[in-house]
């Protein structure tokens, strides 16, 4: 039996080690402009020995030049005196003394204003909106903390996300827990079914605010209740019409100059009721064959002739299958092009886009420092450090300036055509192949190009559009992605809505071109699309 002893063993390996200096070339080189203006505006505060050169600071030529100037000035101070009369200021005394009435205030008195903040803006979320009307309603504390807790659970869509079942435990667990903070003894059973009966109701409270529609399980749900909503609404205006005509006998047809124009509202009106009542049947039971956009069978299952099931499809294109969308947008965001593409004696060249951008130097303060010999030693041993991590900065800085020159130089050379006359131009183009011409790694080049734009004379791009693989194209040539999907919709476009063209089709038309793709790949760019499928592009009569 073998002992169990210890021992010594020498294995030499090799590994990668990201020191903190690569670490933060590498996620420098990922910034794009403003993320990297931010990062400098930090560092500057946290590193004393970072500075910005400011251009209203004076350099020492100017110092030298205004010191000149004083004693020249001195040597001049001999000449004689000039008048006492002349240094009188005549605008302010008739300013004073021969102003005929009232007078504004000094354009130099300062007046306390309102701070700039007070008038920035936070746009109104989907959850913001709905708690804001659910504070104009008086509801007991029980039922509003329930719609609260519907109004957290609903998605960017306004679509309900949680089973009724799983809202009631949270609601019942809330309970629990106060409860027994209380010292009271906490009932699970009986709080998560009286919880049931509360969620019920405050999903319907919820259903019933605005936007209509909001609240809802599914796409079904959420129409039926903007129809619900819009019937209610049209159910009021038509009890008033009885009423109004109660207090006052029609007049007789002769007297009444307003009658054709009576009897054409209240036809558009039986209209609109109807086309309500043929769209609650439509979402409610056929959905599926909206779908398909056969109004013929769409009517025979309905019972209803063509017309009205027509009329009831356009009201339908009414309604907003995604209420929430209505607010809960996505913020523009900001976007300023780190590079420019620019032709100068017709050739194309790259420059970087360095507006605002703070320049950076090292503290001579703090480098007298390093070089007196009164400075405490930790002093000394905290401003070296500073010094090495700033001097680490800029040159991570710089290299990424480099990086992303010799990427762009790069494109700008490949892409020469597109630059000149536009998409149709583009030719594909891997960021392998970028990274082995400028002899980087393909990682390097993917963080080079991410999030950042330039801006060309085909408009500011994001780099990575350049990117794109390629499809056997014309005599051996190759097409872009984004080529092709383009020729894929131009073709959809162009076809016949009542016999929409099949894949099969698409991909012998592109074969006609010069561009080799299968029926499979044509569908699987009409998928990256959100273009329907043939029986769904199809319009029936």
């Amino acid at each position: 039996m073998a002992l169990l002893q210890p021992k010594l063993n020498l294995k030499v390996a090799q590994r990668q080690v990201l020191t903190p200096g690569l670490m933060q070339m590498v996620s420098v080189l990922a910034l794009n402009k403003l993320e990297l203006k931010e990062m400098i505006d930090a560092e500057m505060v946290e590193n004393p020995v970072l500075e910005e050169i400011d251009e209203s600071v004076p350099m020492l030529d100017e110092v030298a030049g205004r010191e000149e100037r004083l004693e020249r000035s001195v040597e001049e101070a001999a000449a004689p005196p000039q008048d006492v009369f002349n240094e009188i200021d005549f605008g302010s005394y008739f300013q004073d003394y021969l102003d005929p009435g009232y007078r504004t205030q000094p354009e130099y008195e300062e007046s306390e204003k309102p701070s700039f903040e007070n008038f920035l803006s936070q746009p109104t979320t989907l959850s913001d909106h709905l708690a804001w009307q659910l504070g104009a309603l008086s509801l007991d504390w029980q039922l509003h903390e329930a719609a609260e807790l519907v109004i957290g659970n609903l998605d960017q869509d306004g679509y309900l996300a949680a089973t009724n079942e799983e809202l009631a435990a949270a609601l019942a667990q809330a309970r629990a827990l106060s409860a027994a903070e209380n010292g009271h003894a906490p009932e699970i059973e009986a709080a998560l079914e009286s919880s049931l009966a509360l969620v019920h109701r405050a999903i319907e409270l919820v259903q019933s605010l605005d936007p209509a529609g909001v609240a809802a399980r599914d796409l079904r749900e959420c129409l039926l209740l903007q129809i619900a909503a819009q019937q209610h609404e049209f159910g009021h205006l038509y009890a008033k019409r009885p009423a109004e005509s109660g207090q006052a006998p029609d007049p007789a047809p002769n007297q009444d100059p307003h009658r054709s124009f009576r009897a054409e509202a209240d036809a558009q009106l039986d209209q609109r009721r109807r086309a309500m009542e043929v769209a609650t049947l439509i979402v409610d039971r056929h959905l599926h064959l909206l779908q398909k956009r056969d109004l013929k069978d769409l009517a025979r299952s309905l019972q209803v002739t063509p017309e009205e099931a027509h009329v009831g499809v356009e009201f339908i294109r009414t309604l907003d299958p995604r209420p929430g969308l209505l607010y809960n947008r996505e913020q523009t965001r900001l976007i300023e092009p780190d590079v420019v593409f620019v032709k100068r004696g017709g050739e194309w060249t790259v420059s970087m886009n360095e507006e605002d951008m703070p320049s950076l130097r090292l503290s001579q303060r703090y480098r007298r420092m390093l070089i007196s010999e009164n400075t405490d030693k930790e002093v000394k041993d905290y401003v070296k450090e500073r010094f090495r991590s700033a001097m680490q900065l800029m040159r991570n800085i710089a290299q990424r300036k480099s990086t992303i020159l010799r990427t762009c130089e790069v494109i700008v050379r490949r892409q020469q055509d597109f630059l000149e006359h536009g998409v149709e131009s583009l030719r594909p183009m891997m960021i392998k192949e970028v990274a082995e011409e400028i002899g980087v790694h393909p990682s390097t080049v993917s963080r080079a190009v991410a999030n950042k734009y330039a801006h060309t004379p085909q408009g500011v791009l994001e780099l990575r559009f350049f990117f794109s693989e390629g499809a056997n194209g014309p005599e051996g040539a190759d097409t872009p992605l984004l080529v092709l999907k383009r020729k894929v919709r131009k073709l959809i476009e162009d076809e016949d809505p009542r016999k929409p063209l099949t894949d099969d089709q698409l991909a012998l038309m592109l074969q006609s071109q010069g561009i080799q793709l299968t029926r499979r790949t044509v569908a699987k760019y009409r998928e990256d699309m959100n273009i329907p499928s043939t029986h769904q592009r199809r319009k029936r009569d």
